[in-house]
């Protein structure tokens, strides 16, 4: 029997919107990961795992999704997994970066994206760092408010102009990544290096503080500030924008001026 064909001029029923099958943004991504386990073996190792993934998702996300389903032994940091506090900090593709910023789409995943532990710091296992000596170097730097007399019955005001001298190195999250980006640091473990030297920039040029004095004196030493070779590695690797050069260039300056 013959079937009449539709009339063109006459009404037609709403179309269906149709969802997208689940999976269909996804694409498979090998990450290829340096391990290290000091109780199993002396030596560190390449290995590599296949991950279903939206390339619009985050390396976190895959780290997160092998440790999850492939190998529960694998240890990295995180916490805010956010951008702020700087606690997944690693070498992907060969530069340093926070796996909670770094798409993967940014990152040629058709070729293994490429995880391994920040250079200079002692690897405790795959992706942790030893981060205690980056640490002591800040702490050397008396980062916080140093002032003299009674406490003041009101707060220490600061015009803009002076609080905009150091307001980019205020935006320092310790993540370590310019630190440990840096080729003087990596052959002299005694350097300050960058994050320690960001850190007495914005003490020293805070207007409120009376011991800026004290933290050049600390720089001026053979392992502080004049060991920078103005590379700019810092300066690329900070997940935060901050000019780290810059900041360590000022921070000579001073020195030289001795004018804060």
């Amino acid at each position: 029997m013959a079937t009449a064909a539709p009339d063109p001029g006459a009404a037609q029923p709403d179309a269906v919107p149709v969802s997208p099958s689940p999976g269909a943004n996804l694409m498979a991504v090998t990450f290829r990961i340096r391990r290290f386990d000091p109780e199993a073996a002396a030596e560190a190792f390449w290995q590599d795992f296949r991950v279903e993934i939206d390339p619009k998702e985050r390396v976190l996300d895959a780290l997160h999704s092998i440790k999850g389903e492939q190998d529960g032994s694998l240890t990295f940091r995180r916490s805010c997994a956010h951008g702020i506090c700087g606690s997944d900090a690693m070498r992907i593709n060969g530069r340093n970066r926070l796996a909670c910023k770094a798409l993967v789409k940014d990152l040629s995943p058709q070729r293994p994206v490429v995880v391994e532990p920040l250079k200079g710091l002692t690897v405790l296992k795959d992706l942790v760092v030893d981060m205690e000596p980056f640490f002591q170097a800040y702490r050397d730097m008396l980062p916080f408010l140093v002032t003299s007399g009674n406490e003041p019955t009101r707060e220490r005001l600061q015009s803009p102009a002076q609080r905009a001298r150091f307001d980019d190195t205020t935006k320092c999250i310790l993540c370590a990544a310019c630190t440990s980006s840096c080729p003087v640091f990596w052959n002299d473990g005694q350097y300050f290096g960058p994050a320690a030297i960001v850190g007495a920039h914005r003490f020293i040029f805070d207007s409120r503080d009376e011991a800026g004095e004290r933290r050049l004196e600390i720089l001026n030493d053979n392992h502080g500030v004049w060991r920078c070779r103005t590379i700019f590695n810092c300066t690329d690797a900070c997940p935060r924008g901050i000019q780290v050069t810059k900041a360590i260039q000022e921070v000579k300056q001073a020195l030289v001026t001795r004018r804060l």
